[in-house]
């Protein structure tokens, strides 16, 4: 059954910390920066501890409704749970045999389910964030593939995986975890982003420097956005129906207007970014530069760099906790995750 969109709203704020009163509903996009309705402050924010994980870690997700955090270990083959009460690792899970290569994670907080790309068996784990264990295992498209990033939809339980080695996005069904489409993107899908109030899915293409715009209803590419060199990290603004996209070739962060499909601003960041995190509460994003060994912070309302810290080396995906306005940085170089807090 379909949820209202009043409905949908209050899930999707809920999960970002937001009290609603009365019938509200989400703000409307913005048709450019100066127009934006955010009102929070962003607070100051630095590195508040440093917390040794497996070998190659290079993505990282948070669960907001328990303070949990996920880390793939690429080399290490594992997932390292961080508590966030603590910011100690409170698990380590495998994921595979040798060498399984998990790359990609994501959380649905709503199922307390968490999934990682294997991208050398080709397939999907499936974790349960209750018992930290793997629960399940989907097929994608066999040994060998190179699955990249992944991103959920909790309003529809769905999961999107890229997968670079057949030019496409996979979507799965998170109740009956199997495959339900295949979606041909082109260029290399690297990563891939959710806006739940709008059902829409968003994959960068680094090969042809492209935003793939795909209905989530109908599993179908309604639009490419022509962005920087060498699109990597992905990451939505519900709220304001905001996407941003780190170009890893040139250095910069585009700001994509979610109702026109156009660039509204072209951000410089540091050195190679990769990965990129938004709260939503905040307006605020976080943008890992790999080369730089910094958090390049940018705030939404002004689309500007309001600061750069200085966190672990090669660091490599961004994660946010919204709740308690905390950032979660996986260090690929030295296998640490460098956690901001304000």
């Amino acid at each position: 059954m379909k949820l209202p969109q009043r409905a949908v709203t209050r899930i999707i704020v809920s999960l970002a910390g937001l009290a609603l009163t009365g019938t509200a509903a989400a703000p409307a996009a913005s048709a450019s920066p100066a127009r934006n309705t955010a009102r929070a402050v962003t607070p100051a924010i630095g590195v508040t501890a440093t917390i040794p994980v497996g070998l190659a870690p290079i993505g990282v997700a948070t669960n907001p409704l328990t303070n949990n955090s996920y880390v793939t270990n690429e080399t290490s083959a594992t997932v390292s749970v961080i508590s966030g009460k603590t910011n100690t690792v409170a698990a380590t899970i495998p994921v595979g045999g040798l060498f399984p290569s998990p790359t990609g994670v994501a959380v649905n907080p709503l199922t307390d389910k968490i999934y990682v790309a294997v991208s050398f068996t080709g397939t999907m784990a499936v974790i349960s964030g209750k018992t930290n264990t793997v629960t399940a295992t989907i097929p994608l498209t066999g040994l060998g593939t190179d699955l990249v990033g992944v991103a959920v939809n909790p309003v529809t339980n769905t999961i999107y995986v890229t997968n670079v080695s057949f030019n496409t996005v996979q979507v799965i069904n998170g109740t009956t975890n199997t495959v339900t489409a295949t979606i041909p993107i082109g260029g290399e899908p690297a990563g891939v982003a959710v806006n739940p109030l709008t059902n829409t899915i968003y994959v960068a293409s680094p090969s042809d420097s492209t935003v793939s715009v795909i209905g989530g209803k109908t599993n179908a590419v309604v639009a490419r956005v022509p962005v920087g060199f060498l699109p990597a990290g992905v990451a939505v603004n519900p709220l304001t129906n905001t996407i941003y996209v780190v170009n890893s070739g040139d250095n910069t962060v585009s700001v994509v207007n979610g109702k026109t499909k156009t660039v509204v601003a072209t951000i410089p960041v540091g050195i190679q970014p990769e990965g990129i995190a938004s709260d939503p509460l905040t307006n605020t994003s976080y943008v890992a530069d790999h080369i730089s060994n910094t958090v390049s912070v940018i705030s939404g309302k002004t689309n500007t760099l309001t600061a750069t810290i200085l966190v672990g080396a090669g660091p490599q995906a961004v994660a946010s906790d919204p709740l308690t306005k905390t950032v979660y940085v996986s260090n690929f170089v030295d296998n640490t995750v460098s956690v901001l807090s304000p």
